[in-house]
């Protein structure tokens, strides 16, 4: 390994500054974002979470719809509901389908959480939408494809909108800005340890 000096350090340093720079100023477009967290691998939800508390940060509103979670206290809702100006939190779901077992109740929920991120994106007070595990009631066939999308690309220009789970449609990612498919490496559920409090709920 070759040792580099400080002032050779310090030379390609200015010349990766002034190349970052160049590409930052081409960079002026202010948007609303359609933000998909899709893959087999833990942190969908944890990173979209993450994205409500910057927004809380900077003092936004937010609006989180759970499609699937609901049947469970989660660590979350006991710190959104500190801030019951800035974020509506509502977990909707009765839990995994295979849970319920009931395909018409599951439907019934799936329309009712999305009729209130239907409220949310149409609303200019919200400026994030969080449709939680929206991919998961897709990948069953309990909504319209076509109906998200349409609704979901025609939100206002400056409204983010984030939509997590697994095996989003190629179509919600096509229109998509960002996509981030999270990959399992390994995860203690296969050592057989249970879900653990402020990891996974």
């Amino acid at each position: 390994m070759v040792q580099r000096t400080d002032e050779q350090h310090a030379e390609k340093m200015k010349k990766k500054q002034a190349a970052h720079d160049k590409i930052m100023a081409g960079k002026t477009v202010e948007k609303g974002l359609l933000i998909v967290h899709t893959g087999k691998g833990k942190g969908k939800t944890t990173a979209a979470l993450g994205m409500v508390v910057r927004m809380i940060g900077h003092g936004k509103k937010v609006g989180v719809v759970q499609f699937v979670k609901g049947a469970m206290t989660t660590g979350e809702k006991v710190v959104f509901d500190a801030f019951p100006d800035q974020v509506e939190f509502k977990p909707m779901g009765e839990g995994f389908t295979w849970n319920t077992q009931d395909r018409a109740r599951d439907i019934e929920l799936s329309r009712q959480a999305w009729e209130e991120v239907k409220r949310m994106v149409a609303d200019p007070a919200y400026d994030m939408v969080l449709a939680d595990e929206l991919n998961i009631v897709l990948r069953y066939d309990y909504l319209p494809l076509n109906e998200v999308l349409d609704v979901l690309t025609a939100r206002g220009a400056m409204k983010h909108v984030i939509v997590t789970g697994r095996n989003a449609p190629d179509a919600l990612m096509e229109a998509a800005d960002l996509v981030t498919e999270m990959t399992l490496v390994k995860h203690p559920f296969r050592s057989g340890v249970k879900a653990q409090a402020g990891i996974e709920f």
